[in-house]
């Protein structure tokens, strides 16, 4: 195979068009634009690989979970936005049901088997574990030009997390401390406690829990939701390279640093893009020792803002991929109808969404 990308890719779609010759001809089955891509998408990622099934081990033997999984690709793909629906698809279209791996006679899941399989899948970070071995191998040996970081909101179906109320402090009078006066240290901020942390730490700490949050938007309205905020690192071509799921009372800044080492395990990039909600020296300097160049907005906090210089200001305008793969993850691929509930599976749920954008991102390379 030849190493570079397109030819890798180019070459990926030639054998994929034999073999989708060959379901038309052998099997009789109806091949449809959608179930094309479909076929494209699974046959790129590869998720078999990746699912244990307990087929000849003692005692009942569950149902084909390398089925499930595909089909639960199929229903991102496809656009089902309910595992009803998706059982209901399965038992009326023959052809999806033999391209998801399920015998021609082959009883369907029911919506339970599907439900155990989901928290499997999600214990085992499944669709993740796909989507870093997918990156890694077609991304891992290419040098990309930009990674852009931005945070979306995901509203979850589920109640918030109560909050602790925090003991309010004995306020001090202002000035200098008197002699012999004790006066307690800051508590570091988040991005302080990760310069010192390792991923596994930073990933540890970061909160989980259901609650609400609220975020501007460009011209300045505030939203509130409830849920979840997924955010995530796009390369070039609208790619996502790496996603992580937080509170949504989170701020965006907390997650760049578990971001910026998640991607640098799986690829290669020159610049650092993120809009003023990320403008911190600690995150900046990170950028730098990584012999990366941070381009991030100033946010000027009651102080004159600093342009960029023109040629930054430039290179800065491709930012605007980062809201890209936000838009599509919702509108097209599941992020907004998350019927699921714990940050476990709700960041399932997400990365199948994710992996699929991804496939696709680099099928498009070709064409």
């Amino acid at each position: 195979m030849n190493n570079n990308l397109k030819m890798r890719l180019k070459q990926f779609t030639q054998v994929s068009q034999k073999e989708l010759f060959k379901l038309r001809e052998e099997d009789e089955l109806l091949i449809t634009p959608k179930t094309q891509k479909l076929i494209e998408v699974l046959e790129l990622i590869m998720i078999e690989k990746y699912v244990f099934n307990n087929l000849g081990e003692v005692g009942r033997n569950k149902l084909d979970r390398v089925a499930l999984a595909r089909s639960l690709v199929a229903k991102i793909v496809l656009g089902i936005t309910t595992t009803e629906g998706l059982i209901e698809r399965l038992r009326t279209d023959v052809s999806l049901r033999r391209i998801c791996g399920f015998s021609r006679y082959q009883i369907i899941a029911t919506s339970s088997t599907f439900s155990r399989a989901n928290q499997e899948f999600a214990e085992m970070g499944l669709a993740n574990k796909v989507h870093e071995a997918l990156i890694k191998r077609e991304l891992g040996d290419q040098l990309m030009c930009h990674m852009k970081y931005d945070g979306t909101a995901i509203e979850a179906r589920e109640k918030a997390a109560k909050k602790e109320k925090l003991v309010p402090k004995p306020k001090r009078k202002r000035g200098r401390p008197r002699k012999g006066e004790v006066v307690e240290p800051k508590a570091p901020t988040i991005l302080q406690k990760q310069q010192n942390q390792t991923l596994e730490q930073m990933l540890e700490e970061m909160p989980k829990q259901c609650d609400c949050g609220t975020k501007k938007d460009a011209k300045g309205f505030k939203h509130s939701w409830k849920g979840y905020k997924l955010h995530i690192a796009t390369g070039d071509n609208d790619i996502p390279i790496a996603a992580v799921l937080s509170s949504a009372s989170m701020h965006d800044s907390g997650a760049i640093l578990p971001l910026m080492e998640l991607a640098k395990q799986r690829t290669t990039w020159l610049y650092d893009l993120a809009d003023s909600a990320y403008c911190s020296d600690i995150i900046r300097d990170t950028s730098r020792q990584n012999d990366r160049v941070p381009l991030i907005e100033h946010n000027p906090r009651n102080s004159e803002k600093i342009e960029f210089l023109p040629h930054e200001a430039r290179r800065y305008n491709e930012r605007s991929g980062a809201e890209r793969p936000n838009s599509n993850l919702k509108d097209n691929r599941g992020g907004r109808y998350i019927t699921t509930r714990g940050h476990q599976k709700v960041f399932s749920h997400l990365m199948f969404g994710i992996l699929v954008l991804a496939a696709e991102q680099l099928l498009r390379l070709v064409t």
